[in-house]
């Protein structure tokens, strides 16, 4: 063990001694290595899927659920959307020496706020493979350096995306420690990385809930936390019926193992009756096990009573909890209690209503008439997001190129003194 832990020092001071080298690398080269990065993804997306494939049998053969199976699984088209997204965080402007504030005081000091680089941000994650290269290109192109400590369960997928996109970095004049991979699945040694403070300037974890509040317990490191997702959808008395339909079937459905899909629905009292039948039927049809609250098994004969358990529950998987409210208070009441802050959404029609639901429900993120699918960082326009934040400081939400920036004062004298 002691020479796992060496090791992993050695890798961090590399990565420490990368991110005082970044500031010299330009934007120009950043983006064209981060360009060149997108292009080895496609050409080596043989390579990566036969790697996952070995990762997926496993996780099959640990009888792993369908939904985190998916999480798990890498196909060509999800390659090219991650070649896609590096892509596009290449496209996006330099986060780095931005002036977010300048002015002069009555001595003539003239006082800039700069953005500048974190620095080393760790990266402990779970399951999700395209968060190999998102938060390597979001890293490199805000000046920092990453260290990536993916989970077990996709070892050989992440090794893999990291051999393919890491030999890029050289030849553009940026240190290989840049982007640095610990490939031990020892979680023991998680513990260790959390103590590196002097090394390592913020933790990011995402993943289960247990990963989450394991970092956030034993981190002598900052952590910002992404939060499990207990995501709402609010169907209003005024909504509109398919609009509403449609949007909790791709909210639920389309990915029921990612953090950004509803796990709890929301009905008023007045539509419930009219609503519910037709939900239910779509829901059954796509293999969606229902839990209802008392006036929901008065309408859904035959599901199963939701415990109180499950107002709390990120199931991540094809599972939702439906609860019958008298109106907008409840239901802003009831998220607030039991969501975990991430994304939450309302249906209808009444402009009033909306704007009362998006001002208090106390989210990230909050939706009018849309999916909370769209939690995304690509899908923000972002290019990607090295992960959703439910913290309140610094960064909330997608968290992309801004938010991996903090900022200096930059004060320019002509020999003043403070008397």
């Amino acid at each position: 063990m002691k020479n796992i832990e060496q090791k992993i020092l050695n890798l961090l001071k590399a990565a420490k001694e990368a991110s005082l080298k970044l500031g010299n690398i330009s934007a120009r080269d950043k983006d064209r290595a981060i360009s060149a990065m997108a292009s080895e993804l496609l050409k080596n997306t043989g390579y990566i899927l036969s790697e996952n494939a070995k990762d997926v049998a496993l996780a099959n053969k640990a009888g792993i659920s369908e939904a985190l199976v998916d999480r798990l699984t890498l196909t060509q088209k999800r390659i090219k959307e991650m070649a896609d997204s590096l892509k596009q965080v290449a496209a996006l402007k330099d986060p780095v020496g931005k002036i977010l504030r300048q002015w002069k005081r009555p001595n003539e000091l003239i006082i800039k706020k700069v953005s500048v680089p974190i620095g080393v941000i760790g990266i402990i994650y779970e399951s999700r493979p395209n968060v190999t290269s998102d938060c390597a290109g979001l890293s490199l192109k805000s000046g920092n350096a990453c260290v990536l400590r993916g989970g077990s369960e996709a070892i050989n997928s992440n090794i893999a995306i990291h051999k393919v996109i890491a030999k890029c970095l050289e030849k553009f004049g940026i240190p290989k420690a840049a982007i640095t991979m610990i490939d031990v699945a020892d979680r023991s040694l998680v513990e260790f990385l959390l103590k590196q403070d002097s090394l390592i300037d913020v933790i990011i974890p995402r993943g289960g809930e247990s990963l989450i509040r394991y970092v956030a317990e034993n981190s002598l490191i900052p952590v910002i936390k992404h939060y499990k997702g207990v995501c709402h959808l609010y169907v209003d008395k005024d909504a509109d019926i398919e609009m509403a339909l449609d949007i909790m079937l791709n909210a639920k459905v389309q990915r029921p193992g990612v953090c950004n899909a509803i796990e709890k629905m929301l009905v008023h009292k007045r539509i419930a009756h009219k609503f519910l039948p037709k939900a239910a039927g779509v829901l059954d049809d796509k293999g969606v096990e229902l839990r209802g609250c008392s006036e929901t098994l008065k309408i859904l004969k035959g599901i199963k009573k939701a415990a109180e358990k499950d107002w709390y529950e990120e199931y991540l998987d094809l599972i939702l909890a439906i609860k019958v409210v008298n109106g907008a208070d409840e239901a802003i009441a009831h998220i607030n209690k039991y969501g975990s802050r991430h994304s939450d959404a309302i249906v209808t029609k009444n402009k009033l209503t909306a704007e009362r639901f998006l001002k208090e429900v106390d989210s990230a993120c909050v939706y009018h008439n849309a999916s909370t699918r769209f939690t995304d960082g690509y899908q923000f326009g972002m290019g990607a997001e090295i992960g959703i934040s439910t913290d309140k400081i610094h960064a909330r939400g997608p968290m992309a190129l801004e938010e991996l920036c903090t900022y200096k004062y930059i004060i320019l004298g002509s020999g003043q003194l403070r008397t």
